[in-house]
């Protein structure tokens, strides 16, 4: 498995990785309407990729597939965390959480945070992330459930 930065022409892989880790994964732990809401089969592809170009991800790849995304933005807010559906429980996750983590020792982070999904929520947790808030934020007039989740990172070493 390869993990390597986000490059011009992902956008529609990383689009169907998000599709199916919603509508095949997600599906178990939200409603059909929260489902489609979530991540409508008429996405509008220009704000899809406007959106993945911002927030620049690191892109999992076994052989020539991507199999799954996650981004950490420079303050250490974690917007989007992956894995498609046809690939859960194959390590895809942990390999992408640890890049995220070797990002923040490399930026000198202090705290990592995302806001977490139901589905989400016992990776995190695996990770050491605990709970700090639940929220339901409306998405195309449909609540989802989800939670602020935060990991507490340990200072770098200081220089002698």
């Amino acid at each position: 498995m390869e993990i390597r930065r986000f490059k011009p022409g992902d956008e529609a892989a990383l689009f169907r990785v998000y599709f199916t880790a919603i509508h095949e994964l997600a599906s178990r732990d939200y409603s059909h309407e929260q489902i489609a809401a979530w991540a409508p089969a008429n996405f509008d592809m220009v704000l899809w990729a406007n959106r993945i170009q911002a927030i620049q991800p690191f892109v999992a790849l076994l052989g020539n597939d991507i199999v799954g995304y996650a981004d950490m933005q420079p303050d250490g807010y974690i917007d989007h965390f992956f894995v498609s559906g046809s690939r859960p429980r194959q390590g895809i996750g942990t390999r992408l959480m640890s890049r995220i983590h070797e990002e923040a020792a490399s930026l000198g982070l202090s705290e990592l945070r995302s806001r977490v999904s139901k589905t989400a929520q016992p990776f995190f947790a695996l990770h050491g992330f605990r709970i700090v808030e639940r929220g339901f934020p409306i998405v195309r007039g449909v609540a989802l459930e989800n939670a602020l989740m935060r990991k507490g990172l340990a200072p770098p070493p200081r220089g002698i």
